[in-house]
């Protein structure tokens, strides 16, 4: 039982699996191994194997614990479709949706939408936007806003569904969603660090060469504003000393950040090591959180409350 006065790590782990058999034999294994959350890759370019996006989707209904965080790419989706995807997954997951804001920007993977690279500026401030009218949409329908009144045949309350009315630079949306609010209330946001992000991610992702530069990254990431900072870990076991090297690292990255996202290089070998090997030491020296429990959301499992509606809150009518 982990020691609420000891600094503990949820786990992450990056999900390779694209097939179905191997798909649902990795995220079967990082579910009973008690990892908070399985995150899935993907980039435009990606061929031959569903996006993201559906990869976590058909894995929601074989689960009933584990987090489910694909990445999306804010800079070759459309926003409001973006936020329908993900709302539509926290409804499958029964509330354990994350994701990882994705910010592919090269020649052809802009080509996949007819558009050129962004600038540094207008990549942040592209990213910014999406973010932030993805967060607006999940909350353009109130909580109570689907009343299901069979005697007067009204299916939802118009006044608690708003539009957001949305201008940027590169795009406008009005709202609302065409799905309900997010069992979460909000997505859980996990975004990497380089983009910038941490006053509008609930997760801030972290790569950096030690543990002492990661939590100085850490300690920036919460001062803007973000409630959680994982670090990126990649690990493999080529080496004979490979797994006392990453229990070592662990130890140390359990005193800076909340939490680890953990990259194999070879999931068929190294991700049974890790659970055989290197998770029953760390959960031994209570470093590891407790694994979630069934019906939990992601927000629960992370430790983060469930936000307010902000039309609600403001008491908005905006039809």
């Amino acid at each position: 039982m982990n020691d609420p006065s000891v600094a503990a790590l949820h786990l992450a782990l990056d999900v390779h699996g694209r097939d179905v058999h191997s798909l649902r034999a990795a995220i079967s294994a990082a579910e009973q191994a008690g990892f908070a959350l399985a995150t899935f890759s993907d980039g435009p370019l990606a061929q031959g194997v569903p996006e993201a996006g559906t990869r976590a989707a058909f894995v929601s209904r074989l689960t009933d614990r584990i987090g489910l965080a694909p990445t999306l790419h804010a800079t070759v989706t459309e926003p409001f479709h973006l936020a329908t995807q993900l709302a539509a997954l926290d409804h499958a997951s029964h509330g354990r949706a994350g994701w990882i804001v994705g910010a592919a920007n090269g020649v052809d993977e802009r080509a996949t939408i007819g558009a050129a690279p962004l600038t540094p500026e207008q990549l942040r401030e592209e990213l910014a936007d999406v973010t932030a009218v993805a967060r607006a949409l999940w909350d353009s329908w109130e909580d109570d806003a689907v009343i299901k009144d069979a005697a007067t045949g009204r299916y939802l309350d118009p006044d608690k569904v708003h539009h957001i009315d949305f201008v940027g630079e590169s795009f406008t949306v009005k709202g609302p969603l065409i799905t309900p609010r997010p069992l979460q209330g909000q997505i859980v946001v996990l975004a990497p660090d380089a983009l910038e992000l941490d006053e509008l991610a609930d997760v801030v992702l972290i790569e950096r060469a030690d543990a002492a530069a990661i939590g100085e990254r850490a300690r920036a990431a919460k001062e803007a504003g973000a409630p959680l900072a994982f670090a990126e870990v990649s690990f493999g076991f080529a080496e004979p000393d490979a797994v006392a090297k990453l229990v070592d690292l662990l130890r140390s990255l359990a005193a800076v950040v909340d939490g680890v996202r953990l990259r194999p290089a070879d999931p068929a070998t190294d991700v049974p090591v890790l659970i055989e090997q290197v998770l029953p030491v760390l959960a031994a020296e209570g470093l590891l959180r407790p694994a979630p429990r069934p019906g939990d959301t992601l927000r629960a499992t992370l430790g983060l409350p469930r936000p307010a509606n902000r039309f609600a809150r403001e008491g908005a009518v905006q039809r």
